[in-house]
């Protein structure tokens, strides 16, 4: 600080030797000064984000282009606050203020500083994530359902240091504060052991996947639906009636779940049951009821489509067409559409649709009744 503000004469080695007369005239000003550093510093950090920027995206990696953009941009901002930072703490020495202001003024901007580094680093943290989960050959480990667990702990570790040095900067003991938390632990543990359950399970359901984004899911409870966020505290379901379910990780933790989009594929089997009068050519329905199943436009060929007889009823021969469609929300209206295709085929071959029957037998007719 003094050897900016103490003699107006004494010129940095480091300057060129036409500024040295601004550079007396302005000592002689400690304000002026300051106020062209200040402007000085802050129309760097206007420009070097920009030049960052402009370079940056010219060599960035196209497979990755808009990742690295916005990787860029956060990293240009973080430059931008360094050189603010740097000139508003070098205009602040060159003003002639008491040490005591100084420290706080400059503590006060480091903080400041320190706060948007936490919060470029967050960003910067889930941006990197993305970019790794996209390179299966290098990081298989960062994929969409291990996303959540990893951004938690880079959150909780950027904090933790962002708090240490926040801590740091104001000169306070870390070893008080990190006893008092443990005692405030132990006390929080056991008043939101609920929340804490519900935390530990959601790690154990991002580690295991029993189901992931996109999955249809059967809950023992009996909720079906896609799951539409898996949460750290809870997953969300959306039903086929467009409500959202949110139930809480602990309890879908212990659940049974069945996963219609797990397996090799996300493909769903739909089987439809047909009933046809004895006495039917039984070839004859089975080529009908593939017939119908190829003709859908909305069932897969590949597996193909198969017919099994599967017994003699009390009034039917009972068959079973078993087919594929690509996702597990189009069951529904698939089943609706085969089932009037048959219908409809049935009839134009007249084979018939059987129903029950009873033969009654009157072993006995009674005589009249006596009046």
């Amino acid at each position: 600080m003094n050897g900016l503000t103490g003699s107006a004469a004494s010129v940095p080695s480091w300057l060129p030797a036409w500024l040295e007369s601004t550079w007396r005239l302005l000592g002689a000003y400690p304000f002026l000064l300051a106020l062209v550093i200040v402007v000085v510093g802050l129309s760097l950090a206007f420009l070097v984000p920009r030049f960052i920027l402009y370079w940056g995206l010219r060599i960035a990696d196209r497979a990755n282009a808009e990742l690295m953009g916005k990787l860029l941009r956060v990293g240009a901002r973080v430059a931008g606050l360094l050189v603010g930072y740097i000139s508003l703490v070098t205009a602040l020495h060159t003003l002639a203020l008491n040490e005591f202001a100084t420290s706080v003024i400059i503590r006060v901007l480091l903080s400041l500083l320190l706060l948007q580094l936490m919060r470029a680093s967050l960003q910067a943290s889930r941006i990197a994530l993305e970019m790794f989960g996209k390179i299966r050959d290098r990081f298989a480990i960062v994929e969409e359902r291990t996303l959540p667990l990893f951004d938690l702990m880079m959150t909780v570790v950027i904090i933790a240091i962002g708090s240490y040095a926040l801590l740091q900067v104001w000169h306070i003991d870390a070893t008080a504060w990190l006893a008092s938390a443990g005692v405030i632990g132990i006390a929080v543990g056991f008043a939101a052991k609920d929340t804490l359950a519900n935390l530990f399970a959601g790690f154990f359901i991002i580690a295991d996947a029993p189901y992931k984004l996109g999955d249809y899911v059967v809950l023992d409870s009996g909720e079906r639906g896609e799951i539409t966020k898996v949460g750290i505290r809870s997953t969300r379901l959306l039903t086929r009636d467009d409500v959202e379910v949110t139930i809480p990780n602990s309890v879908i933790a212990n659940a049974k779940i069945v996963n219609e989009s797990g397996g090799r594929w996300v493909k769903y089997r739909i089987r439809i049951k047909v009933g046809v009068a004895y006495g039917s050519d039984v070839q004859q329905v089975v080529d009908l009821l593939e017939n119908v199943a190829k003709r859908h436009t909305r069932v897969c060929q590949q597996p193909a489509a198969r017919v099994r007889m599967r017994g003699f009823g009390d009034s039917s021969l009972d068959f079973e067409l078993l087919c594929w469609i690509e996702r597990p929300e189009q069951r529904g209206l698939v089943a609706h559409e085969l089932y009037m295709a048959i219908y409809n085929a049935l009839a134009e071959n007249n084979i018939e649709i059987p129903f029950p029957q009873r033969d009654l037998w009157v072993r006995k007719v009674p005589g009249p009744m006596p009046r």
